[in-house]
This record gives structure tokens, C-alpha cells and sequence, in this order.
């Protein structure tokens, strides 16, 4: 006997429901494992130890973080790229980082297209949310997100979730949130490899290129998002 099928009210109810257990899901990981994880990676040398003894499930337990860091967008992110980057070096460390961060973005993608603005709003406020509705509509809308994802200090967890809410193919997503990501996670990953072999100067030259591409990269954004607002009025 086939399930009658359910009304409008319960759909949202449903909908409803869900992201509650999402919002009481994403603070529970923030309190329990987010601010611990958060204390341990700015300890690169404890976490290198802590890593080196696990062998490959060290591996796997920083692609998690990673991952969880994307999920629950109040997590930073910039920390546990330098600390993998410390711990795995420049390459590897690239590459786990890169992997945790486009299965984030995967689920993030999947989440917001089946619970849409609700769920978002869980992380960011209508007002940033409505400054990137030009988005929808841009005849440059890939170009301009490959841009945010590419350019290191671009707020890419807004992004993520905001991509959910566009009709962007899956195929560009999974291009934008992976490949997209390298040139922005590889200028934390080489500073944090520079300090663990102790290569300060170097490092401090990896941080401060980074740290000026970051200014760059945020004011381009920012500049982005103010000339579409002004069209508007």
C-alpha cells in the first residue's frame, strides 16, 4: 500500500525540524569538538606528535577536521591549513587539506539544496546574504566565484553556503570547491611547513605574501559587492 503523500504543512514541519537538529548538531560539534580542535591547532608541534602517532588515522582525523571546519562555518579555517602544512608538510598537507575541505563544501552544496535560506540563515544574516544576490542573475557568476575561492581572506564559508541557494551545476561546484581552492590553501600550507622544518624567514615571508593577498583579495571583494549594491539603488 503506497504512503499517502504528505501536504505543504508537513513538508515544512519536516523542514522545520531539520534544521533545528542541524543548528543543535553544529553547536554541540562547535562546543564539544570545534573550540578544542581550534586550542590544538594553534599547538602545531603537539599536533605534528599527535598526528606522527597515528599513522594513517592521524591522516584521516585531520581530513575531519577540516571538513567539520567547512560545515560549521564559525569554525576558522586559516589554523588548521598552517598547522597541516607543519604536520605534513607542504605537499601532503595540501593535498588532506584540500580533500577534507571539498567534502565540506560537497555537504554543504547537498544540505543547502534540499533545506535552502533556512539552514544558511543558521550562520549568516540576511543582510550578508542579500549583498550577494547578484549572484543569481551574473552573466560572470562562475568567474566571480572561482575569484572568491582563489584569492586567500574571501569569506568562502559565506560562499559555500550561498552557492546552495544559485542554480550552479554540480559539476561547476565540485570544480570551484576543489580545484578552485589550491592557489588559496597552498599559501598557508607552505608557511606552515616552513616553520616545521624551522625555516622562520621563509615562513615569515610565506605569512606576510599571504597576508597581502588576503588585503587584496578582500578589497576586491568588498569592491565586487559594492558596485553591484550601488547598481541597484
Amino acid at each position: 500500500m503506497d504512503k499517502p503523500a504528505l501536504n505543504e504543512k508537513q513538508k515544512k514541519r519536516i523542514a522545520a525540524g531539520a534544521v533545528v537538529i542541524f543548528i543543535l548538531f553544529s553547536a554541540a560539534i562547535f562546543w564539544f569538538v570545534g573550540r578544542p580542535m581550534i586550542r590544538f591547532a594553534r599547538q602545531p608541534e603537539l599536533f605534528r606528535v599527535w598526528v606522527e602517532q597515528r599513522g594513517i588515522w592521524g591522516k584521516i582525523a585531520y581530513v575531519g577536521m577540516v571538513f567539520l571546519q567547512v560545515l560549521v562555518a564559525v569554525i576558522p579555517g586559516e589554523p588548521l591549513e598552517i598547522c597541516g602544512g607543519y604536520a605534513f608538510g607542504a605537499f601532503w598537507g595540501t593535498v588532506l587539506c584540500l580533500l577534507g575541505a571539498m567534502l565540506g563544501s560537497v555537504a554543504v552544496f547537498a544540505f543547502v539544496r534540499r533545506f535552502g535560506q533556512p539552514l544558511v540563515e543558521v550562520f549568516f544574516s540576511r543582510e550578508k546574504l542579500d549583498s550577494l544576490r547578484f549572484l543569481h542573475s551574473s552573466p560572470k557568476r562562475n568567474a566571480l566565484f572561482w575569484l572568491i575561492f582563489t584569492v586567500p581572506g574571501t569569506p568562502k564559508d559565506l560562499l559555500c553556503y550561498f552557492a546552495g541557494l544559485t542554480d550552479l551545476p554540480w559539476r561547476t561546484w565540485l570544480l570551484i570547491s576543489s580545484v578552485g581552492r589550491i592557489p588559496s590553501i597552498v599559501t598557508s600550507t607552505i608557511g606552515g611547513d616552513a616553520l616545521g622544518v624551522q625555516n622562520y624567514q621563509f615562513a615569515l615571508i610565506a605569512f606576510g605574501v599571504t597576508l597581502a593577498i588576503s588585503g587584496v583579495g578582500l578589497l576586491i571583494y568588498r569592491a565586487v559587492c559594492r558596485r553591484h549594491e550601488e547598481k541597484k539603488v
